[in-house]
């Protein structure tokens, strides 16, 4: 994509990536893309704010000369050290050595052991402001959104917050980069929840403690590194996040998210009538197999979900191995304070309960029931498992909360 104004005086630089299936590596991409966004602001002083990665660098580099020569950057502000955006930094340094870097202290010694830059850095404090002529920015620390050395800048006279990972979302960018424009934004709304619940759903504390400080802030228009930049509804990211992060530890939204996995058959034929108990109470329902789908899917329904089921067949003693995996991962996300209940096949000897029960235990839920059975299940363990989902259900809207 071509520069793109934001504001007078600010442009957008950034690039989407419609190629590669991971983003960080382990979230899935593929089909939905996601956007690096770069920004400059032109004025008697010039600031590049936030880079992209090092595959994206020579074209960064040259959307940023059609705007401003090399030779005339006074500023680079690193928002945040992940080289998703500041793999460029090398190369613009090579091109514009007269620059100086911008940052927090964390981020001076980031700099140093990622990429052996020590000198032409600047440190700056929470609140220190510089001015760029008509522009003057303002830096907000922002620490663990999501790394400890990151934070916000703020433009004051035209009301932009560049806020790096913060409200940002999965989705390369369909033409255009507002939310104002003729796009689905429902679709990238969805798609900042994926992001929120793989990236910064550990960090939900930092998230409520930056948006309260924002609150007092006038705000035209929010600039995140990835998604939409949002001048229509500046604020609708901070709303949303702000909300998810009230799932975080806390009781979430009516419906159950059932997990399951079957290796012959049989925890899959029990799963089927355990969902259609949680139905006959018409509880929300959203059903995933762990050895098909990605984690990046699931974990967006068990943050703003109260209920977990888990269908999970002994395997070794123990847990299906996915399983296991993805629940250890809701526990990093710190997903606690669930409704969950288990149920499964095993052969000779269980093992898939009990390791079940351990990880409820770790991850803070409440254990609301469980269901183990012997081999292929009989008409009247059907029967009794379909009740099993109706009764977890009606213990789920006792729990849960409403929708805001």
């Amino acid at each position: 994509m071509l520069p793109i104004e934001v504001f007078p005086g600010i442009f957008w630089l950034g690039e989407c990536d419609r190629t590669n299936e991971y983003f960080e590596g382990m979230w899935p991409i593929k089909s939905e893309g996601i956007s690096f966004n770069s920004y400059v602001i032109k004025d008697k002083k010039n600031a590049v704010i936030d880079l992209s990665g090092e595959s994206f660098a020579n074209g960064l580099i040259d959307r940023l000369s059609k705007i401003v020569p090399l030779s005339e950057i006074d500023y680079i502000v690193v928002n945040h050290m992940e080289p998703d955006h500041t793999g460029a930094l090398r190369m613009l340094r090579s091109v514009a050595p007269q620059a100086t870097i911008i940052g927090t202290q964390k981020t001076s010694s980031m700099l140093a052991s990622f990429y052996n830059i020590t000198e032409n850095v600047r440190v700056v404090k929470d609140g220190e402001q510089i001015s760029l002529g008509e522009h003057e920015l303002r830096f907000l620390s922002t620490p663990f959104l999501h790394w400890p050395e990151t934070m916000m800048t703020y433009e004051l006279n035209t009301r932009v917050l560049f806020s790096c990972d913060a409200f940002g979302g999965y989705g390369a960018l369909n033409g255009s980069i507002f939310d104002d424009a003729a796009i689905d934004v429902s679709w990238y709304e969805n798609q900042a929840l994926r992001y929120y619940a793989n990236i910064l759903s550990t960090f939900s504390k930092p998230v409520t403690t930056a948006i309260a400080r924002l609150k007092d802030l006038d705000i035209a228009v929010t600039a995140p590194s990835h998604g939409l930049v949002w001048r229509k509804s500046p604020r609708r990211m901070h709303e949303l996040y702000l909300k998810w992060a009230g799932y975080s530890g806390s009781p979430a939204l009516l419906g159950v998210t059932l997990v399951f996995a079957s290796i012959y058959g049989n925890t899959e034929r029990m799963m089927e009538v355990v969902a259609q108990g949680v139905a006959d109470e018409c509880v929300p329902l959203t059903i995933f197999n762990v050895a098909l789908t990605n984690p990046s899917y699931i974990l967006p329904e068990l943050l703003t979900k109260q209920g977990v089921l888990v269908g999970s067949p002994t395997y070794e003693g123990g847990l299906f191995p996915g399983m296991g995996s993805l629940l250890e991962l809701a526990s990093i996300k710190h997903i606690s304070n669930r409704c969950t209940a288990g149920f499964g096949s095993h052969a000779w000897i269980g093992g898939a309960k009990n390791e079940f029960v351990k990880m409820a235990e770790k991850l803070r839920w409440q254990m609301c029931g469980d269901f183990d059975f012997s081999g292929v299940p009989d008409e009247d363990e059907l029967v009794r498992g379909r009740e099993f989902g109706a009764a977890f259900a009606r213990q789920v809207k006792e729990s849960a909360i409403s929708e805001a």
